[in-house]
């Protein structure tokens, strides 16, 4: 993998990529204003037809009150999202410590295991290990609402 990385850097592959997703994201960034532009011209279109029709005070008090009310709906359902993204977040980085903690004990491993020094290191937490394993089942329960660790 790291062979086919030098050769990217060394064929110019990687430069290439690079302008290739600048030029990309300068015509997105384009693409985008026009966009917007174009909402704005149809949003001032709809303004002035409402104008017309109900009068220009009725008018902006309808696309003021539209607009506040787009702006609660987008932040209750962000407030409502968050929590539960958090969540898997979280559950995500759990996950990954776990992950990368047996790698790294199962990477170290095998040199502990080599001398009479490598065991006495694994002794030490295995039996701390073991030592709250045994507080945790014999501590006394909290009330009815309380949580364990």
């Amino acid at each position: 993998m790291l062979a086919s990385l030098i050769a990217g850097f060394a064929s110019g592959e990687t430069l290439n990529a690079l302008k290739r997703a600048r030029r990309a994201a300068v015509f997105y960034l384009i693409a985008g204003i026009f966009i917007a532009v174009g909402i704005i011209f149809l949003l001032i279109a709809g303004f002035i037809w409402t104008a017309h029709r109900y009068g220009s005070v009725k008018a902006a008090l309808w696309f003021g009150a539209g607009f506040v009310v787009a702006a609660i709906i987008t932040l209750l359902i962000h407030k409502l999202t968050a929590e539960t993204r958090a969540k898997r977040i979280a559950r995500k980085r759990s996950s990954e410590f776990t992950t990368m903690a047996a790698a790294s004990a199962l990477a170290v491993l095998p040199t502990l295991m080599r001398g009479r020094v490598g065991l006495g290191a694994l002794a030490l937490p295995a039996a701390a290990f073991v030592a709250y394993a045994i507080y945790r089942e014999n501590r006394p329960k909290r009330g009815p609402g309380s949580t364990d660790d």
